[in-house]
């Protein structure tokens, strides 16, 4: 006798749908699972036998083969475990065939038969809604997240015992409905840019930065407030749409990530790994491949704090992520491809004492020193980065000041205005923002007159730019002027975008 259930797994940040079949067989007692099962889903025979039994229902003394189709995949973890003692149950005839049409089994179980929560639930609750499912059984810690699927009916249940009174109809289990009244989509935030004293040049850098989501570099000496300020960038990004909050919080869920009581990501991610990091955490990795941490900051920030301290190859990894938006993990197991759609703030001493350029004249290194040091950063990484501010040292009447200074509230009202005119001029062309503007799309939306032109020449020609630094300087004119909400760039637009990108000249980059 076989009997089918469906469940779901995952691949890469996707879900897809697995079919259960369970063969229930004369003979000599025994239990295989075969369709490429790793050592957790072979374990899951313990867990089920003894979930079973301990509900109090039999188990039976036949020959059980469960089969994971499509069997070419390799699948991992215990998501299986509840469609596993569906299928057992259901073979046992302890519900009706009719009963578990169009429904999707996900959750681990333990010894007692209680259903635990698993990892990567709302990319599968997606997949089951897009090839047809109505209904999805998970565990109660699991329905709110699973519930932000529209379309889908969610029931939660505590155990075996619940699951099949459930199927019986002999208990009612209301789906599962997601309280959004409860997201903020402006939370109050620890830090705030009107505590920030003085640094008007670097602060006016980082709101460009923000409404096109251009990546940007900080230099200064130590003390200067680079950290300070990279860690206030997330309260002026613009506020993030349903459909960017379901993208990070899918990648969230896949990564275990998500808070206990956060069933929807509302805040722009802000990751800053130490330099201690290894490429694979940074980009994604392991046997079966997960997401890194530029994966992690997708829709947000990626703060790498002391750039130079990071070893080259792994910030050359950077390089396909920071052009395409994604990154792409092969491995024995299969190809995967994570979005990584993130803005990169990055921050820097201009040498290895840190006081290279300070009017204190506190530097001692020696030039091959500095450019040593400024060499760990490749000329090509350098010309992703769409602006390059230089952050001084305070002075005391800057600390002493009194007033304070615009409010992160009152620069992401600007910012906002900005990135609505992006999202309109781009309309239904999968461009969300200025910096993802490709070279075929300058010609159109970064049009310049012949004054603008010849000063965009003459940078050109002096600071000896690559072909990519001029269409970066364009796309930052363009932000600037949609905060002005000037329809066509001005020649200060341009000047504003070249003053930003020549520190490399003077550092030695």
């Amino acid at each position: 006798m076989i009997y089918k259930v469906h469940s779901c797994s995952i691949y890469g940040i996707n879900g897809y749908i697995v079919n259960v079949e369970i063969d229930l067989s004369n003979g000599l007692p025994g239990f295989d699972i075969v369709g490429l099962p790793d050592a957790t889903i072979k374990e899951s025979k313990e867990r089920v036998r003894a979930a079973i039994k301990n509900s109090s229902f039999q188990f039976p003394t036949k020959r059980i083969t469960i089969n994971l189709a499509p069997a070419d995949i390799k699948k991992e973890g215990s998501v299986f475990d509840l469609a596993i003692a569906a299928g057992i149950l259901g073979a046992n005839m302890f519900f009706p065939d009719d009963n578990i049409n169009k429904t999707i089994f996900l959750g681990e179980l333990s010894l007692d038969g209680s259903v635990k929560s698993i990892k990567g639930i709302l990319p599968m609750c997606i997949e089951a809604k897009k090839n047809g499912f109505e209904r999805v059984i998970i565990s109660r810690e699991n329905s709110k997240e699973a519930a932000l699927v529209k379309g889908l009916s969610v029931f939660p249940v505590k155990d075996l015992t619940e699951m099949v009174d459930f199927l019986n109809d002999i208990e009612i289990i209301e789906p599962a409905t997601s309280d959004m009244s409860n997201l903020l989509l402006n939370p109050i935030e620890d830090f705030d840019f009107k505590d920030v004293k003085g640094q008007h040049t670097v602060k006016r850098a980082l709101e460009i930065a923000a409404a096109g989501s251009h990546n940007i570099l900080m230099i200064g000496p130590p003390g200067s407030g680079k950290t300070m300020l990279a860690r206030r960038v997330p309260t002026i990004l613009p506020d993030m749409t349903f459909e960017e909050s379901l993208e990070v919080t899918k990648i969230y869920s896949v990564a275990g990530l998500l808070k206990e009581d956060e069933n929807l990501i509302t805040r722009r991610p802000f990751r800053a790994p130490h330099h201690t990091i290894s490429a694979a955490s940074l980009t994604g990795g392991g046997r079966i491949p997960r997401p890194g941490e530029v994966s992690l900051s997708h829709h947000g920030v990626l703060f790498l704090d002391e750039m130079p301290e990071f070893p080259k190859h792994v910030l050359e990894v950077l390089r396909q992520p920071l052009e395409d938006e994604c990154v792409t993990i092969s491995r024995v197991n299969g190809t995967v491809t994570f979005p990584a759609k993130f803005m990169m703030i990055s921050s820097i001493n201009p040498c290895p004492c840190g006081f290279f350029g300070d009017e204190s004249g506190r530097c001692n290194c020696t030039a091959s020193q500095i450019k040593n040091y400024m060499g760990k950063i490749s000329g090509p990484l350098m010309d992703r980065i769409d602006l390059q501010v230089e952050v001084k040292a305070l002075k005391f009447h800057d600390l002493d000041e009194t007033s304070k200074s615009e409010s992160s509230e009152s620069i992401r009202k600007r910012i906002n205005i900005a990135r609505q005119i992006q999202l309109e001029r781009y309309n239904n062309q999968g461009i969300f923002s200025n910096s993802q503007l490709k070279p075929k799309h300058m010609s159109k939306y970064c049009k310049i007159g012949k004054t603008e032109k010849n000063l965009l020449k003459e940078a050109f020609d002096k600071f000896n730019l690559s072909a990519r630094a001029y269409n970066r300087i364009l796309k930052v004119a363009r932000t600037i002027a949609d905060l002005e909400s000037c329809e066509s760039i001005k020649i200060h637009h341009i000047a504003e975008a070249i003053q930003h990108r020549t520190l490399d000249k003077k550092y030695y980059f």
